[in-house]
C-alpha cells in the first residue's frame, strides 16, 4: 500500500507537469504509464534471461571446477603416496649404501693387514733362504776342502771354526755339527787314515747339508703355499670388492634417479596444491556470487512484479469512465489560475530550453569529436558510441560512456591477464614439446638403431646357417669321396700284393726251370759248319718272359707303393679337412648361439626402448594437441596484443575527452 501510494503521488505529479500540454493530461498519463509498463517488462524480461544464462554458466563453471578439483585431489593423493614410497625407497637404499660402506672398507683394512703380514712373512723368508743358502754353501764348500786334504778331526774342526769367522752361513753349520757330535757316545773308538781320520766329520757335514737342503726346500715351499693362498685370498676379496662395488654405484645411481624423481614430485604436489586451493576458491567466490546474485534477482523480480501490478491497477483506475470522463467534463484547463503559475512555468520552460540546447551542443560536439576518431582508428566501437550520443538522452549517454570506460578497462585488464596467462602456458608447453621431442626422436633413432642391429645379428645368423650346412655338406661329400677314394686304393693295393706274390712265384718257376736247363754250350769250331747251340729257353734275352715278368714286378711294385702314399697323402689331407672343418663349424655355431642371445636381448631392449618411445610419444601428442587448444585464444589473432593495448588505450583517451565534453558542458549549462 505504501508503494501503491508513492505510485498515486507520481501520477498526480504526472498530470501536473502535462497540465499545459493541448492533448488531455489523462491521456497523456495513460501513455506514460503504458510505456512504463511495457519498459518494466522488457526489463523484467531482459533480467530473467541475464540471470538463466549467468545460472548456467554458474552450473558449467562449478561443474568444470568440481572436475578439476576432483583431479587435483586424485594427483595430490598418488603424489603423496609416490613421495612417502620414493622416500622410503631413498632410505632403503641409504641404508644399504652405508652397510656396503662399510663392507668394503673392511675389506679393504683385510687387504691391507693381509698384504701386511705377507709381507712380514716374505722378508722372514728372503732371510731365512738366505741364512740357508749360504749354509748350504758354506757347508759345500768345507765337504770340499775336507775331501781334498788329510785333516785330522782337530784340524777339521778348527778349519769349520776359521770358516766360521770369515764365512756368515759357516756359523750355523758350525753350531749345527757341535750339536751333532755332541750326541755321538763319549769315548769312542777315534779314526787316524784319510777315511778313518775325517771320515766322521764329512759325514756329519754331509747329514748336515741334505738336511739344511730339506729345510730349505721346506722353507721354500712354505714360502709357495704362504704365497698362493695370500694371491687366492688376494682375488676373492677384489672380486667382493668389485661386486660390491659395482653395487653400490647401481644403488648410488638409483639413489640420484630417484632423489631427482622426489624434487620433481614435491614441486608438482606444491603446484598440485597450489591449484586445488585456487579451484576451491574459486568455486567458493562463483558459488558465493552467485547466491548474492541470485537474492538481489529475486528481490528485483519481486519488486518489478509488484511495480508492473501497481502501473497496472494505476492504468484500470485512470483509464475507467469515472475518472477520465469525469476530468474531461468538469476540469477546465483555462480556467486554472495562470497568475502564480504562469512565471515559474515560462522560467522552466526558458531554463528548459537553454539546458537543452548546451547539452546539444555538446552531444553533437563529443559525437563529432567520436566520429572523427572513430575514422582515424577505424573504431566501430567509437563510431556506435558516437551515434548512441546523438540518439540518446544526455543522462543516458554519460552513464552509457562511464561503463563503456568501466568496460573498456575490464576487457583492458583481462586481456593483460590473458596474455600473461597465454605466455606461462605457451612457454610451458613449448618446454613440454622441446623435451618429449628431443624424446621421442632419441628413442626413435635408438629404436632404429636397435633394429638395425637386429637386422644385422639376422643377416649374420643366416650366414652362419648356411655356412654351417655348407660345411656340413662339404664334410659329408668329403666323407663319401674319402670312403670311395680309400676302397679304391685298398683294392688296387690288394690287386698290386695279389699280382707281386704271384708273379714272384711264376718268377721262381722260371727261373727253376732255365736254372735246371743251363748247361756249356755246344759250339761248332768249323767254320763250315752251322753254329747250333742248345736250347735254353728265353731266360738270357732281356727281351724274354723272365725280364717283362720282373717289369711287371717292379711296376706292381711301383703302384703299390705310389698307391699307398697316395692313400696316406689323401687320408692326412681328409684328417686336416675335417679337423680344420669341425673347428671351423664349432666356432661358428658358438657365434650362432651367442648372437642368438644378443640378438634376443637386443629385440627385448628395442621392445623396452618402444615402449619409452610410446609413452613419450603419447605426451608429445598431448602437449600438441594442448597446444592447439592454446592457438585459438592465444596465437591466431588478426591484431597483434600491443596493437590492440595501443588502440584500445586510444578509445578510452576518447571517450574521455567525450566524457569530458558532456560533463563540463552539460553542467555549465
Amino acid at each position: 500500500m505504501a508503494r501503491f501510494g508513492v505510485f498515486v503521488a507520481t501520477v498526480a505529479f504526472l498530470l501536473s507537469c502535462v497540465q499545459s500540454s493541448s492533448t488531455t493530461p489523462v491521456h497523456q498519463v495513460l501513455e506514460m504509464l503504458s510505456e512504463m509498463k511495457s519498459k518494466g517488462e522488457r526489463a523484467m524480461g531482459v533480467e530473467k534471461k541475464t540471470m538463466a544464462t549467468y545460472t548456467q554458466w554458474v552450473d558449467d563453471r562449478s561443474t568444470e571446477l568440481g572436475f578439476e578439483i576432483k583431479t587435483a585431489s586424485s594427483d595430490v593423493e598418488e603424489l603423496s603416496a609416490f613421495l612417502d614410497k620414493t622416500q622410503s625407497t631413498i632410505d632403503g637404499l641409504e641404508s644399504e649404501l652405508g652397510k656396503l660402506d662399510a663392507n668394503i672398507a673392511q675389506l679393504e683394512g683385510d687387504q691391507k693387514t693381509a698384504t701386511a703380514q705377507r709381507e712380514s712373512e716374505t722378508n722372514e723368508f728372503v732371510t731365512a733362504q738366505q741364512d740357508y743358502s749360504e749354509s748350504v754353501d758354506a757347508l759345500a764348500a768345507a765337504i770340499q776342502v775336507l775331501k781334498a786334504q788329510n785333516y785330522d778331526r782337530p784340524q777339521a774342526e778348527m778349519m769349520l771354526q776359521k770358516m766360521a769367522i770369515k764365512t756368515r752361513g759357516m756359523r750355523r753349520v758350525l753350531a749345527a755339527f757341535i750339536e751333532e757330535t755332541g750326541k755321538r757316545q763319549p769315548g769312542a773308538p777315534e779314526v787316524a787314515a784319510y777315511e778313518s781320520q775325517t771320515g766322521g766329520v764329512i759325514e756329519v757335514l754331509e747329514n748336515l747339508l741334505v738336511k739344511f737342503k730339506d729345510e730349505l726346500k721346506s722353507v721354500e715351499e712354505a714360502e709357495a703355499n704362504a704365497a698362493h693362498a695370500y694371491d687366492m685370498e688376494m682375488l676373492h676379496t677384489g672380486n667382493l670388492i668389485k661386486q660390491l662395488t659395482a653395487d653400490h654405484e647401481e644403488k648410488g645411481v638409483r639413489k640420484g634417479e630417484l632423489l631427482g624423481e622426489l624434487a620433481q614430485a614435491k614441486g608438482q604436489l606444491t603446484t598440485t596444491k597450489a591449484d586445488l586451493a585456487e579451484d576451491k576458491k574459486m568455486l567458493m567466490d562463483t558459488q558465493t556470487t552467485f547466491e548474492m546474485k541470485k537474492k538481489t534477482f529475486e528481490s528485483n523480480q519481486a519488486i518489478r512484479a509488484a511495480e508492473l501490478e501497481a502501473i497496472a491497477k494505476a492504468i484500470d483506475i485512470i483509464s475507467a469512465s469515472d475518472v477520465a470522463a469525469s476530468y474531461e467534463t468538469h476540469v477546465k484547463l483555462v480556467q486554472v489560475s495562470k497568475k502564480p503559475v504562469a512565471p515559474h512555468g515560462v522560467l522552466l520552460l526558458q531554463e528548459g530550453s537553454e539546458t537543452s540546447a548546451a547539452r546539444m551542443a555538446a552531444r553533437h560536439e563529443a559525437a563529432s569529436l567520436l566520429r572523427n576518431r572513430a575514422a582515424s582508428l577505424s573504431s566501430k566501437l567509437l563510431a556506435a558510441v558516437a551515434e548512441d550520443v546523438l540518439a540518446n538522452p544526455f543522462a543516458k549517454v554519460i552513464t552509457m560512456i562511464e561503463e563503456l570506460l568501466a568496460k573498456l578497462k575490464e576487457e583492458a585488464a583481462a586481456e593483460a591477464d590473458h596474455k600473461k596467462w597465454c605466455d606461462s602456458e605457451l612457454k610451458a608447453n613449448k618446454l613440454k614439446r622441446e623435451k618429449h621431442t628431443t624424446a621421442v626422436d632419441t628413442l626413435a633413432a635408438e629404436v632404429e638403431k636397435l633394429g638395425s642391429q637386429i637386422q644385422t645379428m639376422a643377416e649374420e645368423l643366416a650366414t652362419l646357417a648356411k655356412e654351417q650346412a655348407a660345411l656340413a655338406a662339404a664334410m659329408a661329400e668329403a666323407t663319401a669321396d674319402r670312403q670311395k677314394e680309400k676302397a679304391a686304393n685298398e683294392a688296387t693295393i690288394k690287386d698290386a700284393v695279389a699280382a707281386q706274390q704271384a708273379l714272384k712265384k711264376a718268377l721262381e718257376i722260371l727261373h727253376e726251370f732255365y736254372s735246371s736247363v743251363a748247361e756249356p754250350s755246344l759250339v761248332q769250331t768249323k767254320k763250315q759248319v752251322p753254329e747250333m747251340a742248345a736250347y735254353k729257353g728265353m731266360g738270357g734275352s732281356s727281351k724274354g718272359v723272365i725280364g717283362m715278368l720282373e717289369v711287371i714286378e717292379s711296376d706292381f711294385s711301383r703302384l703299390e707303393t705310389d698307391t699307398r702314399a697316395s692313400e696316406d697323402q689323401a687320408a692326412s689331407e681328409y684328417n686336416k679337412f675335417m679337423k680344420d672343418s669341425k673347428a671351423a663349424k664349432e666356432t661358428k655355431h658358438k657365434r650362432e648361439v651367442q648372437l642368438k642371445l644378443d640378438k634376443d636381448q637386443t629385440e627385448f631392449d628395442q621392445g623396452q626402448v618402444k615402449k619409452d618411445l610410446e609413452s613419450a610419444q603419447r605426451k608429445l601428442d598431448a602437449a600438441n594437441k594442448y597446444y592447439d587448444e592454446l592457438k585459438p585464444a592465444c596465437l591466431e589473432v588478426h591484431v597483434s596484443y600491443e596493437e590492440r593495448v595501443a588502440r584500445r588505450e586510444e578509445e578510452i583517451a576518447a571517450l574521455r575527452q567525450a566524457y569530458e565534453i558532456l560533463d563540463k558542458k552539460g553542467k555549465g549549462a
